[in-house]
């Protein structure tokens, strides 16, 4: 008999979701973490906005499942007394060759059955009267939301559950024997194991490595992940005000761009930037040396700030299966039995939007197992 039921592999957001929701009828659960603590690399980096769904492909995954995990995320949020705040957001057109990107981003919103209003110059001046613009998207669904408060309610809800949540667990292989998995995995330089009959590898950064421990070539199955930098940079109180909800700029194939973030403590933050960096590299510094180039891509939405008004504050790294100049992916999200791995999840490529996502990841993930 198996040491476990379930073993997820990642506490981050969506293990975490994973874990929480599993573990209301299948107790017997064991979360993973290779960190102190859990949600402490991308789930912990981000921009922590609940994402409407306006610009992923229709029928895709990150499509159906932002939608579905963003009306869940509001009903968490007033349930159970998770920061949040419905911001709104503006798509800000600073040309008037952009307005006539709007007609495509109106179809493929309203496909993803997500609510977009046209404004014109005067009505989007009139929400915000400091951004440069020659008409606008609105957006009602989008707000923001504390990871971390979210992350919590995971956290206590699969202990509350009777999960267990095993940190500093960093995993170092996995085979299958018979019908269960063995999963080893090293603790301060002592490697030990346990077995699970089912295993779900939500493990974010690494998780094409984890596929890989279990047999599955991520070179030939286009798995391999890209580390994709994105830095943040805050805005002097003075000048804080200057816009009251996200703001973004009309989006490119890699990227949304470098938007405004107002978060839950009034702080303003510009960011992210797109920064494909190599060998896999762990590096969360935000440079002074890109200030000018920051402030340039900021004035684009608000003109009044100067490069002195802003501050390096912090970075995050997705793991994004798309490859640079690429076409965009969409999330992998596979119960891998054609592979002869019955009981084996694979979460691959869980960018953005999976904060948004991480509530309907996890009922996906139980409709596929269970």
């Amino acid at each position: 008999m198996a040491d476990f039921e379930i073993a997820v592999i990642g506490a981050g957001v969506v293990g975490l979701a994973i874990a929480a929701r599993l573990s209301q009828h299948h107790p017997h659960l064991v979360l993973l973490e290779k960190n102190e603590k859990y949600g402490m690399e991308t789930s912990s980096r981000n921009s922590e906005v609940i994402h409407a769904g306006l610009f992923y492909e229709p029928g895709s995954l990150k499509a159906r499942l932002c939608v579905e995990g963003r009306d869940e995320l509001y009903s968490l949020c007033k349930v159970h007394g998770i920061g949040y705040r419905p911001l709104t957001k503006l798509i800000t057109a600073t040309t008037t060759t952009e307005l006539e990107e709007f007609d495509s981003i109106r179809q493929n919103a309203a496909e993803n059955g997500v609510e977009l209003q046209v404004l014109d110059k005067t009505a989007a001046l009139k929400l915000e009267p400091n951004i440069r613009t020659e008409g606008a998207l609105f957006s009602p669904l989008t707000g923001i939301i504390s990871a971390h408060d979210l992350m919590d309610y995971f956290f206590h809800t699969a202990q509350s559950n009777g999960g267990i949540v095993q940190h500093r667990c960093q995993v170092i292989g996995i085979r299958q024997v018979n019908s269960e998995y063995r999963i080893t995995f090293d603790e301060a330089g002592s490697r030990s194991s346990v077995t699970s009959e089912i295993v779900i590898n939500a493990a974010g950064l690494g998780s094409d490595l984890i596929a890989q421990m279990i047999g599955i070539d991520i070179n030939k199955e286009d798995l391999r992940l890209s580390y994709v930098k994105g830095s943040y940079f805050s805005i002097t109180q003075s000048k804080a005000k200057l816009i009251s909800r996200l703001v973004y700029p009309m989006p490119s194939n890699e990227e949304l761009g470098i938007h405004s973030l107002i978060d839950l403590g009034g702080r303003l933050k510009f960011g992210p930037d797109l920064e494909y960096l190599e060998d896999r590299t762990i590096d969360y510094s935000v440079v002074e040396n890109k200030r000018h180039v920051f402030a340039e891509s900021i004035r684009r939405i608000l003109p009044a700030i100067n490069d002195e008004d802003i501050t390096p504050d912090m970075s995050g790294i997705r793991p994004k299966l798309q490859k640079k100049g690429a076409p965009a992916r969409d999330f992998v999200i596979v119960h891998e039995t054609v592979r002869g791995l019955s009981g084996f999840v694979n979460l691959i490529g869980i960018e953005s939007p999976g904060l948004t996502s991480s509530p309907a990841i996890a009922r996906y993930v139980e409709q596929l197992l269970f």
